[in-house]
């Protein structure tokens, strides 16, 4: 089994925390966004994954030597592929055409999942789904009683289906896959200068490919920094609390779940629920609810919810002399 996960995007609604790293490398509760979504990805199959594709722009060395780390804590092989130009999805996959062989994976990086059933590999295609109040923001799927997808439609405004793709795909056969891709490019088939891959799907379906949807129990959007905040809540509520023996915690209340790293110092403060405290941050004299302080950043006297703060980040409110009367606010 491979793994395909296309992340060339510039993450632009995520700035300022995409200016230095890619999003999917921006880590919740200690881990990339990305390993958290490889992570429920193997929990959900019953055979081994060999090789995950990662299909990047040019992150650099260290944020490749990152990725291949992941695949290979899950005891796969990473690879990295190029996308050189913004061409749409179908276009991104086929960056990854060597890894295109056999039973495929194909999962955008930008969403992550919690599903407790098995995947079965016997069926032709599988695509994850969820279902949704309002589909009109979504691609949906058609389905029969038994799950079967009879078409696809890409933000319908008439209620014909409210079971989203949430972006993650299953191919029996990845080589067949890859020759639908192939063809949209080969022929120019585009949408808005952009090769889809709802195009390739479409014409898997009308030459007798069986496609089924999987719905899945929670999907969780880490698309901009308030959903991604929401989205840390639930891996945290998932996951569970996690505080490493070795972190320096004086005079102070961590309220559960939290993650807290080794090598972290937290003094006089009230920190939880919902934060995490990555490697090598510092809080002192504050109060951090629903929040996520990243690698080696600084909080100190402030008080602080559904914040984000980045590495190396610090957040900090200078002590001043305040006189306020009745009825009185001041914000520092």
């Amino acid at each position: 089994m491979n793994i395909i996960i296309p992340m060339a995007g510039l993450g632009k609604r995520m700035r300022p925390h995409t200016l230095t790293t890619p999003k999917p490398l921006i880590r919740l509760a200690g881990k990339p966004i990305v390993e958290h979504l490889i992570e429920e990805i193997a929990l959900s199959i019953k055979e081994p994954i060999d090789e995950i594709a990662f299909v990047t722009g040019h992150f650099g060395e260290q944020s490749e030597r990152d990725l291949c780390a992941a695949a290979k804590r899950i005891g796969a092989r990473g690879g990295i592929f190029y996308q050189e130009e913004a061409l749409g999805t179908a276009h991104a996959i086929l960056c990854a055409a060597d890894a295109l062989h056999g039973p495929v994976i194909v999962a955008f990086a930008d969403t992550l999942f919690f599903c407790q059933n098995k995947l079965n590999t016997d069926k032709d295609s599988i695509i994850w789904t969820m279902k949704v109040e309002d589909p009109r923001a979504f691609g949906v799927v058609l389905t029969e009683a038994d799950h079967r997808i009879t078409g696809f439609m890409e933000k319908p405004q008439e209620p014909v289906s409210d079971q989203a793709i949430i972006g993650i795909y299953f191919f029996k056969d990845g080589e067949n896959l890859r020759k639908e891709l192939q063809y949209l490019v080969d022929h120019s088939v585009r949408k808005g200068n952009e090769y889809q891959l709802t195009d390739a799907l479409q014409n898997m379906l009308e030459k007798g490919i069986r496609f089924y949807s999987e719905p899945v129990d929670e999907w969780l959007d880490c698309g901009n920094k308030n959903a991604t905040i929401g989205t840390h809540a639930r891996v945290l509520a998932h996951k569970g609390h996690q505080v490493s023996p070795k972190a320096d915690i004086r005079n102070s209340v961590v309220i559960p779940p939290c993650y807290i790293a080794g090598d972290v110092h937290v003094e006089n403060a009230v920190v939880g629920p919902f934060v995490s405290l990555d490697t090598g941050s510092m809080v002192k004299d504050a109060v951090l609810t629903n929040t996520i302080v990243q690698q080696k950043a600084k909080v100190e006297n402030i008080v602080l919810h559904d914040s984000m703060i980045g590495n190396q980040a610090e957040a900090i409110a200078r002590a001043s002399s305040v006189n306020l009367g009745d009825y009185s606010a001041s914000e520092c």
